[in-house]
């Protein structure tokens, strides 16, 4: 096979498991008279449709006898520390792309109703020496194979998933900030009001979704949890205009960032990708590419007309 077929062999494949654009659920209408059910009285439209269940089982129903399941509470905590089977996601950051556009900041706040002050992946500029240049680094939660904030949590509000996913249930967290000081990559925010915001009618708290911040909470990146279960990139790297954020899954081999998908290994072999401080040994799932032969100059990340941002890289030198 042509190297060309094979990565778009590669590419259905992933977009195939991923769900890009492809339901796990097919659903076929078929067109039917309307009948009357003799239990209920009621008029029925007679449209059957097809369904593919959880075991591979294709089945047919009436439209009207299907009804939307709703999980409880309990539910949905419960299948949030489980985690999907099989799958071990992770995360890599392209380096050469970033441009500090915070794109991926103001997607992320929007998603999860942060405040401007909280930042669930932030963006620094670093310098690794003063004779070498600057470049720009988004720093998003490592979700660490030995996360040091989870073995710290007193209560188990923080805990890490077979899938990899670290999250933080703040119906549990006690606010004593332990995960905070465990954490050597400064990647959790206190919460320390509630936001002013309101929401949805009949809206379930989800720790995959996380929302709203609990007032004396601890709050991170979640790797959009809730995204993910439903087959989606993380609401950082869809919202990326440069694509520098991929996401995928370590047994595939396999990241996207939407818009191309590469082969995880060939990629970081190619392209000399590493885990940031691998000598602190809590093996982050999040990976970087070096900042060579970069799109744009460093200084057009410090073209935004916020104040308060650009005050924040006025002294900013080697670390």
């Amino acid at each position: 096979m042509a190297k060309n077929e094979l990565e778009q062999s590669s590419r259905r494949k992933f977009l195939k498991k991923f769900g890009m654009g492809v339901g796990v659920l097919s659903i076929a209408g078929v067109a039917g008279a309307s009948v009357l059910n003799s239990k209920t009285g009621k008029t029925s439209s007679g449209k059957r449709i097809k369904l593919l269940t959880a075991d591979g089982k294709l089945v047919e129903a009436n439209a009207d006898d299907l009804t939307e399941v709703t999980l409880s509470t309990d539910t949905l905590k419960e299948e949030a520390r489980k985690g999907l089977t099989g799958r071990k996601f992770v995360m890599v950051i392209d380096l050469a792309k970033c441009k500090n556009a915070r794109k991926c900041v103001e997607a992320c706040q929007e998603g999860h109703m942060l405040p401007k002050s909280h930042e669930w992946i932030r963006l620094y500029l670093l310098q690794d020496d003063k004779e070498t240049s600057r470049y720009w680094f988004p720093r998003p939660c490592f979700h660490c194979d030995k996360p040091m904030c989870v073995s710290v949590c007193p209560v188990g509000a923080t805990y890490k998933r077979h899938d990899g996913i670290v999250l933080v249930d703040n119906q549990r967290c006690i606010g004593c900030k332990f995960c905070m000081t465990g954490c050597p990559y400064s990647a959790r925010v206190f919460n320390w009001k509630d936001p002013e915001v309101k929401m949805p009618e009949g809206h379930q708290y989800d720790p995959e979704l996380n929302i709203p911040p609990v007032e004396g909470t601890v709050g991170k990146c979640i790797f959009c949890a809730d995204r993910v279960r439903k087959n989606e990139i993380p609401r950082c790297a869809a919202a990326c205009p440069m694509g520098v954020i991929y996401f995928g899954d370590i047994y595939e081999d396999t990241v996207t960032n939407g818009v191309e998908t590469l082969r995880l290994s060939k990629l970081m072999t190619d392209r000399g990708g590493f885990r940031y401080r691998e000598d602190l040994g809590t093996l982050p799932s999040v990976f970087y590419l070096p900042p060579t032969q970069r799109m744009f100059p460093v200084e057009r990340g410090l073209e935004n007309p916020d104040s308060t941002i650009k005050e924040r890289y006025k002294n900013a030198g080697p670390r």
